[in-house]
């Protein structure tokens, strides 16, 4: 092979390699703006709590749990070679999520705030120091990194399933209320946009986004079934209520109120 064959051969390399890398930090930096809104996705309904004072039927677990997710994520993104973005967008996470749980603990009645102090102390304080300790000091190289993508995985799982916890209060209420829907939606999207940047990077990710994608859409679905009838409902109580009250009194009501009383013998 003659030098310039070389050269070229290798600068084709070089412009492969770079292509491949931009193409990855670009999805990347696409990935980390959906992950971006799912974490800011609350602020509505933390908004209205704090407005009202009041929890109200609003549950905890998928604030606890999308916490919890965020300091795994970061653990693997730093020890993953070129993975820094990773850990970045999930730093963002970490804080707008003890925010939300510093509110709810706040402005929770007294039962579910003890609940709610006791599942961070233990899922977002207790476990995930010990078993980012472990697994930092057990373990080496890529075994390493599997160990944590797999934590990843499992939690992910956890924290995509966790807004299904509403789906008993929506059940009983018949009421989408409690569910929000902004936060289903931008996790619909952000789980089948991350599905589809794992499939380009052959990386974990794709596993919890993936079924993240399927929960997503159990939610939406969901939120489809008790949104209209709710609204139909609400507007037929409403005209009901209406049609009492401006119904005139009935004929015996009348003649009752025009016949004079008798007096008690």
């Amino acid at each position: 092979m003659s030098r310039l064959t070389k050269i070229l051969v290798h600068e084709g390399k070089s412009q492969s390699v770079f292509g491949f890398v931009s193409k990855q930090t670009t999805g990347q930096c696409g990935c980390n703006i959906m992950s971006g809104l799912v974490y800011l996705s609350p602020t509505k309904t933390f908004w209205r709590i704090v407005k009202h004072r009041s929890t109200e039927d609003f549950e905890s677990i998928p604030y606890v749990c999308t916490l919890l997710n965020a300091y795994f994520w970061i653990y693997y993104g730093l020890i993953k070679p070129n993975s820094l973005l990773v850990a970045t967008i999930n730093c963002f996470g970490i804080v707008a999520e003890t925010v939300y749980l510093t509110l709810f603990l706040i402005f929770a009645p007294p039962g579910l705030r003890a609940r709610t102090a006791t599942l961070v102390a233990i899922l977002d304080v207790g476990f995930p120091v010990a078993a980012i300790l472990l697994t930092h000091s057990m373990l080496h190289g890529y075994l390493r990194i599997n160990v944590a993508g797999l934590l990843c995985v499992v939690f992910s799982m956890i924290s995509y399933g966790s807004p299904l916890a509403a789906m008993k209060t929506v059940v009983r209420t018949k009421s989408v209320e409690y569910m929000p829907f902004l936060l289903s939606l931008i996790l619909f999207i952000n789980g089948g946009i991350w599905t589809f940047y794992a499939l380009l990077a052959k990386d974990y990710v794709g596993v919890p986004n993936g079924i993240g994608f399927f929960l997503g859409t159990i939610q939406l679905l969901l939120y489809a079934m008790y949104w209209k009838p709710q609204k139909l409902k609400k507007m037929s109580d409403n005209l009901e209520e209406g049609w009492q009250h401006d119904q005139p009194p009935n004929n015996s009501s009348l003649i009752s109120s025009l016949l004079p009383e008798r007096s008690a013998d």
